[in-house]
């Protein structure tokens, strides 16, 4: 896959200018997506050229706080696979494993484990013109490869749906099938464990542990929602479980994986809470289990996700203080709180 794909943000990526540079169809949104994109598109030409003399001669990207604050305000479309395979720990894995990628694709496959995912192909990005079947060169074939290698790389996942989403957009991102591979693996075996596993463990503790986040910074949609047990599994597992794929605008999203790999889990909490918080008087309305539900997924829509600059800084304001020791503490509590209703059950 070291075709490049035509085009960058700001710039179309063929002739229907419906289409944004990541092969998306925006045929709902596409005035005000084009409108935010004009003005964007001089931030990250800033953004690029600091970026560029930063990593100038530069061999290895540290980490460090000039890096970490570059990383907030938003990695360059030219930069990005570097810094989320250096700030992952992919690269490094890359470089012990030569080989290995292409060498899980030429073993003997589990037939059960190439059927699920084949199933999933065409559900992937139906609105994106880069994974359709008659689009030539087409992304389907690398998208299948990498599902397929981390399948048999982690045997204990497989193939869980939610991961043909992040595997594609690594895919938009890299244009690499070996680095969207150990971008994998970095996201599910190390920044998101359990979360895509058979029992998906590590996604209902972090749903509760949100739960118990939004008691203490947003004390009153806290309380509406414990009116309503196993509410926060309605209402943000698809966010977590697709790391805010089709649930955020791509920019924004990108933008959130930029400080994902950096930064670790704790950036997808912030995110919520920042939606929340904002949105706490329309949640505060709701008047019953089906109106949440719906205010939930209008919170995600609309100019404040869509200014994904603004956005993010607020995320990083708005929340307060999320310290990974915080994270860590309430996923211990709540972990023996999910293990405990499972004994329930079973």
């Amino acid at each position: 896959m070291d075709k490049e794909m035509n085009g960058h943000p700001g710039q179309p990526l063929c002739s229907n200018d419906r289409i944004d540079p990541y092969g998306f169809e925006r045929t709902q949104d596409f005035e005000s997506y084009k409108e935010m994109m004009d003005e964007y598109v001089a931030v990250v030409n800033r953004r690029s050229e600091r970026w560029s003399k930063l990593l100038q001669g530069k061999t290895h990207v540290e980490k460090n706080l000039t890096v970490k604050r570059y990383v907030r305000k938003g990695v360059p479309a030219e930069h990005r696979t570097r810094i989320w395979m250096a700030a992952s720990g992919a690269q490094e894995r890359l470089d012990e494993n030569p080989g290995y990628y292409h060498s899980l694709l030429a073993m003997e496959h589990d037939a059960r484990l190439k059927e699920i995912i084949h199933t999933d192909m065409n559900r992937t990005f139906p609105d994106n013109v880069l994974f359709r079947n008659s689009t030539e060169p087409g992304l389907q074939t690398a998208l299948y490869n990498v599902l397929l290698a981390y399948g048999h790389h982690n045997k204990a996942v497989g193939y869980c749906q939610g991961m043909n989403f992040i595997a594609g957009y690594l895919i938009i991102i890299t244009k690499d099938e070996e680095k969207s591979f150990w971008l994998m693996d970095a996201l599910l075996g190390r920044i998101l464990p359990d979360y895509y596993s058979p029992a998906m463990l590590g996604l209902r503790v972090d749903q509760e542990v949100l739960g118990e986040l939004v008691k203490v910074k947003s004390p009153a949609v806290g309380q509406l929602m414990d009116q309503y047990p196993g509410i926060w599994t309605l209402v943000v597992a698809r966010w977590f479980i697709c790391l805010y794929i089709d649930v955020l605008p791509i920019e924004t999203v990108l933008r959130i994986w930029d400080c994902l790999f950096y930064e670790g889990s704790k950036v997808l909490f912030r995110v919520a809470l920042t939606l929340i918080r904002h949105h706490q008087p329309e949640i505060l309305r709701a008047r019953s289990l089906p109106d949440v539900c719906e205010c939930f997924k209008q919170i995600t829509r609309g100019a404040f996700t869509m200014d994904c600059h603004t956005f993010m800084q607020k995320i990083f304001d708005k929340p307060g203080s999320l310290s990974m020791a915080t994270i860590t503490k309430l996923r211990e509590t709540c972990r023996q709180r999910v293990m405990a209703e499972n004994t329930i059950k079973t």
